[in-house]
C-alpha cells in the first residue's frame, strides 16, 4: 500500500461507466479541481449510447427520482428539465387486498421525478417525447470538460503501479487514477480479477422491470400523478409498483429471484387488474429486462489509484439506488481531490460514506422485514389500511404510518429514521388499536359462516 499519491495538474483520470455514479464522479472531479486550481484529464469509457431507444440506450432501472434527490441535485444547481422528467409523482396509492388507500405527499409538491433511463422503450414508433436521464448526466459531465470515450474496456492492467485500460480495438491507456462504475449488470467486473486487489464484488439479485405502451390519455385515467404501490400476499415479493411515465407505464417487481411465474400471479391479481383498463392483456413484445439488483454492498471497494462506485461498490437496499450512487460518487470525488487517491486515503475519506449506507442497509432489512409480515397476514393489512385511511384527513405531522409508508417507497429518508419512527410508542398505540378495532369490525360484520 502506498501513501502520498495525490493528482497534480495534467493527471488523468479514466471513469468505467458513463452512468449516474460515472457521471456524477466526473461532475464532481472537475467542479472541485477547478475551485482549487487544478487541472485534470477526465476520460469517461461508455460504449452505450443513451439517446437511442430500447436497450441498447437503458440502464435498466425503475426510473424513480426520490425527493431527498432531487432536493440535493437542485441545491447543487441541477434542476431536471421537464423532457427528462416523464411525471412529477403527487401521491403513491397503496393497494391490499383489505382495500386502497391514497397517500399525498406530506407538503403537497410534487418532488418526485419518473424518468425513462434511455430515451424510450424498444417498439416506439414516432418521435420521442423524452430524453434519457442517463443522457442528460452525462451531458453535465461533458459540460465540465469531461471527454467521452465511446468503447468497451475489455482489459484492465496495471503499468508501472499505475492503471490501463485496454479497449475491445486494442487501445491501450495508462492514468494516474481510476473510478470504476460499471454496475452488476455486466461482466465488466471479471476484468479486476487477478490484480492483486482485495475487492469483494457485492451480492445481487434477480429483478423485473417492463414497459407497457398504454396513451397517455389511458394512464391519467386510470393511474394519474400517483405511484401504485402493491402490499400482495405473494411469496419472495419485496416490493411491487406501477409507475406512470409519459405513454408509458413501468411495472417493477422488487424481491428474491423474480421469475415469470411470479410475474404473472402479480399481473393476474384484482389489485393490479383494478388499475388497468378492462380486459387489458399485457402485449408478448413489452420492452423487459431482468436486472440484477445489489442486495450486500461490495467488500474493499477501494485499492491505490483505483475506486469502485455506485452498484459496483455500496448502493441503497431496494430504494434510491441513483441517490447512493450520487453520494458515493461526490465522496470519492472529494476524497480524491482534498485528500489523495492511495488506499488509505480512500479508506478514511470514502469508505465512511459507503459504510453509512451499508448500515442503514442492515436496518433496511428490518424495516422490510416487518413490511413482509404485513404482507402475509391479513389482520395486520386490516390495521394498516385503516391507520393510513384516518391519517389522510390529518395534518401532515399526525400522519405517522402514511409518513412511513412515503420514506419506505420512496427511499427519501434513512431506513435508520424509518425504523424509529416505527418504534415510537404513538405510532404503536395507534397501530395496534388499528388492529384491534379492523378486525373486531371485520369478524362483527362478516355474514355468518365467513371466513377472513
Amino acid at each position: 500500500m502506498l501513501t502520498n499519491l495525490g493528482l497534480e495538474n495534467g493527471s488523468r483520470v479514466a471513469v468505467m461507466g458513463g452512468g449516474p455514479a460515472g457521471s456524477f464522479f466526473s461532475y464532481f472531479l472537475l467542479q472541485i479541481a477547478q475551485r482549487v486550481g487544478l487541472d485534470l484529464v477526465v476520460e469517461i469509457y461508455e460504449a452505450r449510447d443513451f439517446s437511442l431507444i430500447g436497450p441498447k440506450g437503458c440502464n435498466m432501472c425503475g426510473g424513480i427520482i426520490s425527493e431527498s434527490l432531487v432536493q440535493d441535485l437542485a441545491a447543487e444547481g441541477i434542476n431536471l428539465p421537464a423532457t427528462v422528467v416523464q411525471r412529477g409523482i403527487d401521491s403513491y396509492v397503496l393497494h391490499m387486498d383489505v382495500g386502497t388507500v391514497r397517500i399525498d405527499t406530506p407538503l403537497h409538491e410534487m418532488r418526485i421525478a419518473a424518468v425513462h433511463r434511455g430515451t424510450g422503450p424498444r417498439g416506439f414508433k414516432g418521435l420521442p417525447k423524452c430524453r434519457s436521464f442517463d443522457g442528460y448526466l452525462l451531458e453535465l459531465a461533458l459540460a465540465k470538460g469531461a471527454h467521452l470515450v465511446r468503447k468497451r474496456v475489455d482489459g484492465v492492467s496495471w503499468d508501472a503501479g499505475r492503471p490501463r485500460l485496454t479497449t475491445q480495438d486494442g487501445l491501450q491507456q495508462t492514468y494516474d487514477l481510476l473510478a470504476v462504475a460499471v454496475g452488476v449488470n455486466t461482466g465488466a467486473l471479471k476484468l479486476f480479477e487477478g490484480l492483486g486487489l482485495d475487492y469483494k464484488p457485492p451480492q445481487s439479485t434477480k429483478t423485473y422491470i417492463c414497459e407497457f405502451l398504454l396513451g397517455e390519455e389511458t394512464i391519467q385515467k386510470y393511474l394519474g400523478n400517483s405511484m401504485h404501490v402493491f402490499l400482495l400476499n405473494l411469496p419472495r415479493l419485496e416490493f411491487a409498483a406501477l409507475i406512470p411515465k409519459g405513454d408509458y407505464v413501468t411495472l417493477c417487481l422488487l424481491g428474491r429471484d423474480i421469475d415469470n411465474a411470479l410475474v404473472r400471479s402479480f399481473l393476474n391479481a384484482p389489485e393490479v387488474k383494478q388499475c388497468l383498463p378492462p380486459g387489458w392483456e399485457p402485449p408478448e413484445d413489452c420492452c423487459h429486462c431482468s436486472p440484477r439488483l445489489n442486495i450486500a454492498g461490495a467488500g474493499h471497494a477501494f485499492a491505490d489509484r483505483m475506486v469502485f462506485i455506485g452498484d459496483c461498490g455500496v448502493t441503497r437496499l431496494y430504494k434510491d439506488g441513483i441517490g447512493a450512487a450520487y453520494r458515493t460518487a461526490k465522496a470519492a470525488a472529494k476524497a480524491a481531490i482534498f485528500a489523495g487517491i492511495s488506499a488509505e486515503d480512500f479508506r478514511r475519506n470514502y469508505w465512511p460514506a459507503c459504510q453509512s449506507i451499508g448500515t442503514d442497509n442492515r436496518i433496511g432489512k428490518l424495516v422490510f422485514a416487518v413490511t413482509h409480515e404485513i404482507q402475509k397476514r391479513k389482520y395486520l393489512r386490516r390495521g394498516l389500511w385503516r391507520m393510513v385511511s384516518e391519517e389522510q384527513q390529518k395534518a401532515g405531522s399526525r400522519r405517522r404510518m402514511s409518513m412511513v409508508l412515503w420514506d419506505t417507497f420512496t427511499g427519501s429518508a434513512p431506513y435508520r429514521d424509518v425504523f424509529l419512527r416505527c418504534l415510537h410508542p404513538s405510532f404503536l398505540r395507534l397501530f395496534l388499536w388499528e388492529i384491534v378495532v379492523g378486525n373486531c369490525s371485520h369478524h362483527l360484520t362478516r355474514p355468518h359462516g365467513g371466513v377472513s
